[in-house]
């Protein structure tokens, strides 16, 4: 059937849909057809050249539900089945490029975001909650992860020279570069505030001779990590505690923290940088490396809860670089040098999508049923679209405590 280009005329349409039509007819980019559940196929064309999308409605409520409920109302109608595409990485792409008037041009009613929003703070990062929003996520099982992750068990962004190299390359170029941005030594004792599954301190000690002190509050993790050091020989040299950053004692010749900052939540960012620099020797150096989100969109996202909030990372805060900034200098910390890879982490993303899927047959063996797969399909090439985009970037960012 040819595809439409106007509503004009056309009956027994689903409710809404002429005016989220209207509004993709005025995007920057990119062109999006709709088809309906009856066959009517619709075709918006932005201004400019971008990606090609397609989308299948299958709840003739879906365009009622985004004007009720939003990009996240939009964001659960995928999870029950209520769209589909034939390929969901070119649809993220495509709505990360389009404009804001569709990426923050429904932002759902009022109400609905206050208790989405309320239901966000009560998962804020105490001791104990920070223990379960972190179980729900890295608690899947060691094995889960394995499935999909590369060699490393790397669950962070790479960082690719050319980005023809394999995942397992850009992810120990990664910690290669923490470790030069942070300056430490053969000899040295840093801390890594976030340890995963033990990859960089691994690589730190077993590559650069550095002493690790790991910590994390994710059982599972802590255990991988502790074994796989164990099977290294590297015990002399690497301590994996089961413990809060919030507890840590002692001072350190540099600190690592990859990506755990997102986990930590706004009220707790002073607390962070308290301890990042309380645990410095003065004059050493600390490399963070954390996601932010573009600060023209930072008021917009820290009003709101998005999906990855509430389905991936419970208790998660994005910060913008402004802010981020402003919270180093609060701490009193000295912003030295950042490296920016968002092209990196949207390759990484694009990569992690592709073995998940692959090995989607195993994973479902574990139990996992079809909307665990398209929660986390969605998951995946959304943050893959947002670093293409630059909505979204990644940072190592080295700071110093004074002298």
């Amino acid at each position: 059937m040819k595809a439409l280009t106007t509503t004009e005329g056309q009956s027994d349409l689903p409710r809404y849909f002429a005016s989220v039509f209207a509004r993709a007819c005025g995007m920057k980019a990119g062109r999006i057809t709709f088809v309906l559940p009856d066959g009517r196929r619709f075709r918006a064309d932005g201004a400019r050249p971008g990606p090609v999308a397609e989308l299948h409605v299958h709840d003739p409520d879906l365009f009622a539900r985004l004007i009720r409920e939003g990009d996240l109302g939009f964001s659960e109608a995928y999870l029950a089945g209520g769209w589909s595409t034939p390929d969901l990485q070119d649809f993220m792409d495509f709505v990360h490029v389009a404009g804001d008037d569709i990426y923050d041009g429904f932002p759902g009613m009022g109400l609905l975001r206050l208790v989405e929003w309320a239901r966000h703070a009560f998962r804020g990062n105490t001791r104990s909650q920070a223990r379960r929003n972190i179980a729900a996520h890295y608690d899947l099982g060691n094995d889960f992860y394995r499935l999909w992750l590369d060699e490393t068990m790397t669950y962070s962004s790479a960082k690719f020279a050319t980005g023809q190299e394999s995942l397992e390359a850009a992810q120990t170029a990664k910690y290669a570069s923490l470790i030069d941005e942070m300056g430490a030594e053969p000899g040295e004792h840093v801390l890594e505030i976030g340890c995963g599954w033990g990859g960089f301190a691994e690589y730190a000690a077993a590559e650069r001779g550095l002493h690790v002190t790991g910590l994390t509050i994710s059982q599972a993790q802590h255990d991988y990590a502790r074994e796989r050091i164990r099977r290294a020989g590297l015990d002399d040299r690497v301590e994996i505690r089961l413990q809060d950053y919030r507890d840590a004692r002692g001072r350190y010749d540099g600190i690592a923290s990859i990506e755990m900052f997102e986990a930590v939540g706004e009220r707790y960012w002073p607390v962070y940088f308290e301890t990042v620099r309380e645990r410095l020797n003065p004059g050493r150096h600390a490399t963070l490396q954390i996601i932010t989100v573009q600060d023209r969109r930072w008021d917009t996202y820290r009003r709101g809860v998005d999906f990855i909030q509430k389905y991936i990372f419970p208790g998660g805060m994005l910060p913008s670089r402004s802010a981020l900034l402003a919270e180093l200098e609060r701490a009193g910390l000295r912003s030295v040098h950042s490296v920016e890879f968002g092209e990196s982490y949207s390759q990484t993303l694009r990569r992690w999508h592709q073995s998940f899927n692959e090995n989607w047959s195993a994973i479902a063996d574990q139990g996992f049923d079809d909307r665990f797969r398209r929660m986390w399909n969605f998951y995946l090439t959304s943050c893959a679209a947002a670093f293409a985009s630059g909505i979204c970037d990644v940072t190592q960012i080295t700071v110093e405590r004074p002298a």
